[in-house]
């Protein structure tokens, strides 16, 4: 473990590093976040991320975090739970409340519980009242690098009041360490998607992808285009009615380096993006240029919205209940 910058309260942010199975990985304690990941055998990193410790409050976009207490977009920042109404935080343009809010989990000091030579684990106390969220809400998170290849996430919460929780790993992803990931072959494993309105929050149709530039079941590459445009993917694709057993859901790989890249989740929903917004107006790692399409995500996670959408999956954690998320992010090289 050692210090790798502070926040502005002095207090000190650790980076721990854990190698296992091929794989040499960085993770911080503010945010959780995963700030390098390299494969044995590949020099360019794996994920996009900073240096140094500044650069991520003044200028990340989710790089490696996780976000929560509940991730991805809540329209109008408004649901319910028995018949109580709750508002959240409007963090988004003043429209909508996205990834936990402002000083969500994503952009706070985790506490180090446990580190080994493969893995380590963290912890944050998610206060009631926070962004509006009733309950105080425990979440931890572990990463082990479990052999083979595979970075394996596991989220855990509890709550001590009726909540809504939905975590997710926020890390963006190039697997050749090109400009962009325009290049690369992806494959989603859904029939259906969500559409969503002009403030991407889903409309509550579950539609199915055939005949649509969201049908991922086959290879396919990140360029894409329909009418001549870009399609700039930022959309859940539903693999599931519910949580399950973890099951291969994406395949993204790279011609030129030969690195792909299996997730396997228990997860109901995969939210990719494309990473089309991004301008990062620092360097990243080894001074590299992040532009639009410089790294993709693959948010494995409950439906964006679910808690305000009858016939989408279960959003609302309760007492006595535990919260249990898990993720692989197996990487090969060919």
């Amino acid at each position: 473990m050692e210090i790798f910058g502070h926040l502005k309260t002095g207090e000190p942010v650790h980076r721990v590093t854990i190698r296992g199975g091929g794989l040499t990985a960085k993770v911080i304690s503010w945010g959780a976040v995963i700030q390098d990941l390299r494969l044995e055998g590949h020099a360019a990193p794996l994920v996009l991320g900073f240096e140094a410790f500044d650069d991520y409050p003044a200028h990340s976009s989710y790089f490696g975090a996780t976000p929560g207490r509940s991730a991805n977009r809540i329209g109008n920042g408004r649901f319910t739970i028995d018949g109580e109404d709750f508002q959240l935080e409007l963090n988004e343009k003043g429209v909508t409340h996205l990834h936990g809010g402002s000083d969500g989990i994503a952009k706070r000091l985790w506490t180090i519980v446990d580190v080994t030579e493969d893995s380590v684990s963290l912890k944050i106390v998610d206060p009631a009242g926070r962004a509006g969220y009733p309950g105080t809400c425990e979440i931890n998170a572990t990463y082990r690098l479990s052999g083979h290849g595979c970075l394996s996430v596991t989220y855990t919460a509890t709550t001590d009041t009726p909540t809504i929780a939905n975590l997710c790993q926020h890390t963006y992803f190039n697997l050749d360490g090109r400009a962009d990931t325009l290049g690369h072959d992806i494959m989603i494993a859904a029939d259906h998607y969500l559409p969503t309105n002009e403030q991407q929050i889903p409309t509550g149709e579950i539609a199915p992808v055939e005949g649509t530039v969201f049908d991922l079941r086959q290879m396919s590459s990140m360029r894409r285009q329909t009418e001549g445009e870009k399609v700039l993917y930022d959309h859940n694709f539903c693999l599931s009615p519910e949580r399950g057993p973890k099951r291969s859901a994406a395949l993204v790989r790279s011609i030129d380096s030969g690195v792909a890249l299996e997730v396997r989740t228990t997860e109901p929903g995969v939210q990719f993006y494309s990473g089309f917004k991004l301008n990062t107006p620092v360097p990243g790692l080894e001074g590299r240029t992040y532009g639009p399409f410089a790294g993709f995500c693959l948010e494995t996670q409950i439906w964006p919205d679910a808690v305000n959408h009858a016939g989408f999956p279960n959003a609302i954690l309760r007492p006595g209940e535990t919260l249990r998320q898990e993720t692989d992010y197996i990487f090969s090289k060919s």
